[in-house]
């Protein structure tokens, strides 16, 4: 199976005026107010995540090697890494920003965060059931958002150390929880009653929460710090340094910690081999081409970064690459024009982002690429190139995407709580 996954946030427009009932310390409060409008860094680093996703899903196998095998390989779980982040940066944009609305203002927004929560989750299903070779990731981040939303008010110090705490102790959480699930039967009677089971002919909420390629215990880091990033002031150069430094640091923390502990730990590298389908276990301090758990997981397990291993290594190390990255898009077009000029195409991608994800997965279902009915090269670089002449005509003319309008569109009924 391939995976990443696209963001789900809107089009970043300005922050709209407090309405009658929010709070009187946005007004008040001497922190600095981070800049409103519509941020392009953020549109270009989803953009960057969007060609990542493609990489992962119709590109050449990293296995290939040289400098292009190593770009692929890097693009793959941090894609949906960076993604998650961003959807998190979004949930703030709808929830207040920098300070969470209150009143009837607050009411609505939690509504709208709760019906595009909705949509997300049967749009994922219904592209999950096309039962292409693509780990659709919709249906997870729908249920991520929900899982989140009660924490869009916390102060910022307080949102950090929450993604600290949860990046350190979820890992291990689902790790106990899916070895139950492997050793009893109460999943099996969990889904018997779960009617998203039934309905979706999936393992329903057992798979979202725990058994699926993107459960929410261990993916609801990366939308918490998304939240911490969306109230920050990234206008200032010193905020986006910081950021870049945390960004750095967390990465050398998971990666640089998960290869200094497979080495540490006796026959830690021995055990991960030999329970993975992979060659070798040599590259599991960052990279899937250690391969997949095949027959129970060790407690070895624990001690890999693979993007998509769902360890607190991982989340780390990905978390920390989803800041780098999202530093360096916001500080290029604070500080390079020309530079930003020349990359408003792929940012353009990143404000369509919901519709570019889910064409592509109708374009596998169609053509097939999954059967590899053209060179890998040749269609991954096709699909970079409609996307962005799509999404740069369209962007010319409508301030969202289409599905990102239809999205939209059906929270507007939260227009009518009082």
């Amino acid at each position: 199976m391939t995976h990443d996954a696209p963001s789900v946030s809107t089009a970043l427009s300005p922050a709209p005026a407090p309405e009658q009932g929010s709070t009187p310390a946005a007004a008040s409060t001497t922190a600095p107010v981070p800049s409103t409008g519509r941020l392009i860094g953020i549109d270009l680093a989803r953009g960057l995540a969007v060609f990542g996703m493609y990489a992962a899903h119709v590109g050449p196998d990293p296995s290939m090697g040289g400098p292009l095998g190593f770009v692929l390989e890097l693009a793959r779980g941090r894609s949906s890494a960076l993604f998650a982040l961003l959807a998190g940066f979004s949930l703030v944009l709808i929830t207040g920003r920098p300070h969470p609305r209150t009143g009837r203002a607050g009411r609505q927004a939690v509504g709208r965060i709760l019906i595009r929560s909705v949509v997300l989750v049967v749009l994922g299903f219904a592209l999950t059931a096309l039962d292409t070779d693509v780990d659709v990731i919709l249906a997870f981040y729908g249920l991520t958002f929900l899982a989140v939303l009660p924490l869009c008010r916390l102060r910022v110090r307080t949102l950090a150390v929450i993604g600290a705490a949860s990046a350190l102790v979820m890992a291990q959480v689902l790790y106990v929880i899916r070895q139950s699930i492997d050793n009893g039967d109460w999943a099996d009677t969990v889904i018997g009653w779960d009617p998203l089971a039934r309905i979706s002919d999936t393992d329903g909420l057992v798979e979202l929460l725990f058994t699926g390629e993107y459960p929410v215990l261990t993916w609801m880091p990366f939308m918490i710090v998304g939240m911490v990033v969306a109230r920050l002031d990234l206008g200032r150069a010193k905020v986006r340094a910081r950021l870049a430094l945390a960004g750095g640091g967390l990465a050398v923390l998971g990666y640089g910690g998960s290869w200094l502990a497979l080495r540490l730990v006796p026959h830690a590298h021995a055990t991960v081999a030999a329970a993975t389908d992979g060659d070798s276990a040599a590259s599991a301090w960052w990279s899937d081409t250690v391969g997949y758990v095949t027959d129970g997981t060790p407690a070895a397990w624990l001690l890999v970064a693979a993007p998509h291993s769902q360890t607190t290594f991982s989340i780390l190390g990905n978390t920390g690459a989803a800041l780098l990255v999202v530093a360096a898009c916001v500080a290029v077009t604070a500080r390079m024009p020309r530079v930003t000029r020349l990359a408003m195409p792929v940012a353009a991608v990143g404000m369509i982002s919901l519709t570019a994800y889910v064409l592509h997965i109708l374009a596998i279902y169609v053509v097939g690429m999954e059967d590899e009915t053209v060179p890998a090269l040749v269609a991954l670089l096709a699909f970079i190139a409609t996307a962005i002449l799509l999404a740069t005509a369209w962007t010319r003319r409508f301030r969202r995407g289409p599905l990102e309008y239809l999205l939209h569109a059906t929270t507007r009924v939260t227009r009518h709580i009082k």
